[in-house]
């Protein structure tokens, strides 16, 4: 099997699971593009511990980590089995980078990991294994949690990063469905996808001091965060694709990233 590419992608509000509109038909034409995974490993924005720690639960609990949303949601289950032999993998190489990590065997999946999977892959049949992210880091570290793990995507293991492009929660409670797109949303992503585009590593990771309106755009890095672990698992991603640019309530960016170390074409078939 080739290397396969790392992804991030952006989950939105929890109602993202029953409404997927084009973000989820975008994210869903993804999955058939990619080569099968033999495992996924989850990054999600909502497991945060003080060090690295990845699960190990042979048969992940589908959590529903959030309140006050339609009753249909609390329904849904994500039935994919675990993975513990890639929590240990996955522990293997952290700990040979030096990066302190710890096994959960009890941790389930919360909705930034559930829910773009029952839109990517919505049979349940891949294990997933998810890995926590330490907002208090920031980007720096968790991109070198991706360069560890970056033998992962040779052993057919898809990291998932799952987050937000950007993600301010307060201007999101304050706006409607329906809301013009904020122009500083606009900047922001325009910066990454720049940034991107011209293999600027040390500007995307320093993106804290350099992107405009990166506070505003991310008051806490959690939601962001995802995406440097899996664009350093890609060796910074010097090959990526922009496989969806939406935002969302006028302040969430929903875009979603596909990153590659070598030949993203050959590891993404062309879709029909």
């Amino acid at each position: 099997m080739a290397a396969l590419p790392t992804v991030f992608v952006s989950h939105g509000a929890p109602t993202f699971a029953l409404d997927p509109g084009s973000t989820g038909a975008a994210i869903a034409s993804l999955a058939t593009r990619l080569p099968r995974p033999k495992a996924i490993l989850a990054v999600s924005a909502h497991w945060e511990t003080a060090a690295p720690a990845v699960s190990a639960a042979n048969a992940p609990e589908t959590i529903h980590d959030f309140y006050g949303f339609p009753e249909p949601l609390y329904r849904l289950r994500y039935p994919a089995a675990g993975a513990p032999w890639l929590a240990e993998r996955v522990a293997a190489l952290l700990g040979a980078a030096r990066l302190p990590v710890s096994v959960d065997a009890k941790q389930g999946l919360d909705h930034g990991a559930w829910v773009p999977l029952l839109h990517m892959w919505p049979q349940a049949d891949i294990p997933v294994a998810q890995l926590s992210i330490q907002t208090h880091l920031g980007a720096a570290h968790h991109y070198a949690v991706g360069q560890a793990l970056a033998p992962l995507a040779d052993e057919g293991v898809l990291i998932l990063g799952s987050g937000g492009v950007t993600h301010n929660l307060r201007e999101f409670r304050m706006s409607r469905e329906n809301e013009s797109v904020a122009p500083y949303v606009t900047e922001f992503r325009d910066w990454l996808a720049e940034r991107l585009a011209a293999g600027d590593t040390e500007a995307v990771v320093d993106y804290r001091n350099l992107a405009p309106y990166a506070v505003r755009a991310h008051p806490s890095e959690d939601h962001f965060l995802p995406l440097f672990v899996a664009y350093g698992a890609a060796a910074g991603g010097r090959r990526h694709e922009r496989v969806h640019s939406a935002v969302t309530y006028g302040v969430i960016g929903m875009d979603a990233y596909v990153f590659a170390a070598e030949r993203l074409d050959s590891a993404m078939p062309a879709a029909a």
